[in-house]
């Protein structure tokens, strides 16, 4: 794709005739590999969308338009994908460091000519309406604003030794600010900033190209939430600290069954019938686990139709979704089973069941429980057709 070539444009809407036109860049560029996600992060989901489409979709209710998003070689699909339906874009490939991919953005806005442009960096996914209108109004006075924080920790220089790092001098916090994006500028003036920048030196952000071309650059108030996903603990941090799922099953009681509870087989004139072993207290289980973390049921990821699964054995479901879970991010904080039938006795069996349950799990006994009741010959159950299992599990995020 050339640099000023459109993978996806539409109608963009219209900012008013009287006011200064704004126009955004959105460098989503980078590979982001520290996020630990399978994909650039830029394009990972975080709190339910892909975190370029967080900050896309507030420029685009700001009425800021036309917003270029700058993406890797090769990505045009999984970007049109990410923002799909977001009217006023265009993707344009970026370069081999984030200031070429700046300036590749901005040339590919010279046909629009807008007054104003924010550059922000798509890894910063919440971008509050209030940091943008402090932007755009210190642009009535300056070349070009950038958002800051202060600096609440002390600071000080790294000293190298042989033997490791020494503290050097201490830096001053108070003449010390957090630097954010977006960052404003009026346009032409940092277009020609990046245009005439020496190439063989890497800026630290525009902010410092600006000044290159003696642009004063205003400081306005930014924001906490402009916090920016730099690390794997960043996404698992937007997940909930703790889930719950809930879980039911019910197996026919036959003869000529083995009878098989929480990974026990239960000598008993009766076994329950079904595809796989029909443990019904683990089927219950692996539903909670599933559901806990949204991942469908045990029929998904282990449909009866499949012929590969008559007979098995269901700790392996019950591994599977331990399995998943840990995936997920999350840790088991405690599983609660009750096994409702009127025979066989749970009692004496509920110790071994608990061990055998942690085992599959890979978890402390402590974390597993085991229950038995009847329905005082009610129903199914009590009229001995069937033994019915229901699971409540916690989850806590690693």
């Amino acid at each position: 794709m050339s640099p000023t070539a459109s993978a996806q444009e539409q109608d963009e809407p219209g900012t008013g005739s009287g006011a200064p036109r704004t126009a955004a860049v959105v460098v989503a560029a980078g590979q982001g590999l520290r996020a630990g996600q399978p994909l650039p992060k830029q394009f990972a989901r975080w709190r339910g969308k892909p975190v370029v489409r967080h900050s896309v979709e507030a420029l685009t209710a700001a009425g800021i338009a036309p917003v270029v998003v700058v993406i890797p070689a090769g990505a045009d699909a999984i970007a049109r994908d990410a923002l799909n339906g977001i009217p006023g874009l265009r993707f344009v490939t970026g370069g081999a460091t984030r200031q070429e991919s700046v300036r590749l953005g901005l040339e590919a806005l010279t046909g629009a000519a807008p007054d104003f442009v924010l550059i922000h960096d798509a890894a910063r996914p919440v971008l509050p309406q209030a940091v943008i209108d402090r932007l755009l109004e210190a642009l009535q006075q300056r070349k070009g604003a950038i958002p800051v924080l202060p600096v609440v920790d002390s600071l000080a220089h790294a000293g190298r030794t042989e033997s490791g790092d020494v503290m050097g001098t201490p830096a001053r916090r108070e003449d010390l600010r957090r630097v954010q994006t977006p960052q404003a500028f009026h346009f032409e003036e940092i277009l020609a900033a990046h245009r005439t920048w020496p190439g063989e030196m890497i800026a630290g952000d525009d902010a410092q190209v600006a000044q290159s071309r003696g642009m004063e650059i205003a400081m306005v108030e930014g924001d906490e939430a402009l916090h920016k996903l730099t690390f794997a603990s960043d996404f698992a941090a937007s997940q909930p600290a703790v889930r719950v799922g809930t879980g039911y099953d019910v197996h026919r009681l036959s003869e000529g069954e083995e009878l098989w509870l929480c990974g026990l087989r239960i000598e008993h004139t009766h076994g329950l019938a079904g595809h796989s072993d029909a443990d019904v207290a683990i089927h219950a289980l692996v539903d909670a686990l599933l559901g806990a973390i949204g991942a469908g049921d045990i029929g998904q990821h282990f449909p009866p139709s499949d012929p590969q699964w008559k007979g098995a054995a269901s700790d392996q479901f019950l591994s599977h979704a331990a399995t998943l879970v840990r995936e997920a991010g999350y840790a088991l904080g405690n599983a609660d089973v009750t096994i409702i039938c009127e025979s066989p006795k749970i009692g004496p069996h509920r110790g071994a069941m608990r061990i055998r349950l942690a085992e599959i799990l890979e978890v402390d006994i402590a974390a597993v429980s085991v229950k038995a009741t009847t329905t005082e010959k009610l129903g199914f159950t009590g009229r001995g057709e069937g033994i019915a299992a229901q699971a409540a599990v916690s989850l806590c995020r690693i």
